[in-house]
């Protein structure tokens, strides 16, 4: 169990560049201004990595989009360089052209980064998927936080998010008081003060059967539609024990660590992972943690609501591992 009495944030800020995967193509070029402006936000260094599998990949229609292994030049960083021609307040910028597998090479690269930012998929995935193999593994087995940014077509596919009330920047953070690493909870409260943004902390709880068979009963009696404020005595409880967990979670963070972060406390019956996805149509970013009990380093667990939120958010995702 997470021990909660004494959390003790990072005493610095996080060292190293932002790591940005490109791959050619368009989202991912997408997603590299995601990663400007979070190294614009860090006063970080971005590199911009270009892994060239083993085979050249090919474009739908023919054209090779980059030379075979051992080529003098890289035809999708030079694309990105042109990309950002001309843009002001550049931080400085690295590019890296490696050949390799992509996953295999973004997490060794990331050992030296405070944070990898890559798209949901890339050239190698059929349109129909909403989660590449790449970004699995990075978000699965990187050593810095991984951002996965949503490709375009999920949106229109899923709804496009409407953003914070009035403009208002918001991350969002899933957060079960017992369990939630103080790792992750670090990293949100600290995103949300450099983005000066509302920091809303999501909890859940499950609503017992009893619970759900009083009101089922009651909404039978009725005709249907649920009565006002009936949830059933053991769900109140519950949710009365959970917001008093949250609070504590929190307080260490409200009134030592971020007091100039304002939080929005959120406690509500339900799937956590829907919860979640149904907050990212109004956040600027989601944060989770990656599953603690990895039984191999190459392990592909990250966990069901980690995987879930990656699978249909409709903002970016941000998953933080956590230290041994």
């Amino acid at each position: 169990m997470q021990t909660n009495s004494s959390p003790t944030p990072a005493s610095a800020a996080p060292t190293g560049p932002v790591l940005a995967a490109v791959d050619g193509s368009e989202h991912s070029l997408r997603t590299l201004d995601w990663a400007l402006g979070a190294a614009r936000a860090r006063g970080a260094a971005l590199y911009v990595a270009h892994v060239r599998p083993e085979a050249s990949r090919v474009h739908a229609l023919g054209e090779a989009l980059v030379p075979p292994p051992g080529g003098d030049t890289d035809p999708v960083l030079d694309l990105v360089r042109e990309r950002l021609a001309g843009r002001e307040d550049l931080p400085p910028v690295t590019y890296v052209s490696r050949d390799g597998t992509p996953s295999a090479t973004l997490v060794e690269l990331a050992a030296g980064a405070q944070l990898l930012v890559m798209g949901s998929r890339g050239l190698g995935g059929f349109a129909s998927l909403l989660l590449g193999s790449n970004s699995r593994v990075c978000a699965a087995q990187s050593p810095c936080p991984v951002v996965v940014v949503p490709h375009s077509a999920r949106l229109v596919t899923e709804g496009t998010g409407a953003g914070a009330p009035d403009g208002e920047r918001r991350i969002v953070l899933g957060l079960a008081p017992d369990e939630t690493s103080e790792d992750v909870v670090d990293f949100a409260f600290a995103e949300a003060r450099r983005r000066s943004a509302v920091l809303q902390v999501v909890s859940t709880h499950l609503v017992p059967l009893t619970s759900l068979t009083l009101v089922g009963a009651l909404v039978a009696e009725r005709g249907g539609g649920y009565p006002p404020g009936t949830v059933g005595g053991e769900a109140t409880e519950a949710a009365r024990e959970l917001a008093e967990n949250q609070r504590t979670r929190l307080q260490p963070y409200l009134t030592r660590h971020y007091p100039d972060v304002t939080v929005e406390a959120v406690v509500a019956p339900g799937d956590p992972a829907g919860r979640l996805v149904t907050a990212s149509q109004r956040a600027d970013l989601i944060v989770v943690g990656r599953h603690r009990r990895r039984l191999r380093a190459d392990s592909l667990l990250m966990g069901s609501v980690s995987n879930a939120v990656l699978l249909h958010g409709l903002c970016p995702v941000a998953v933080v591992p956590v230290r041994a």
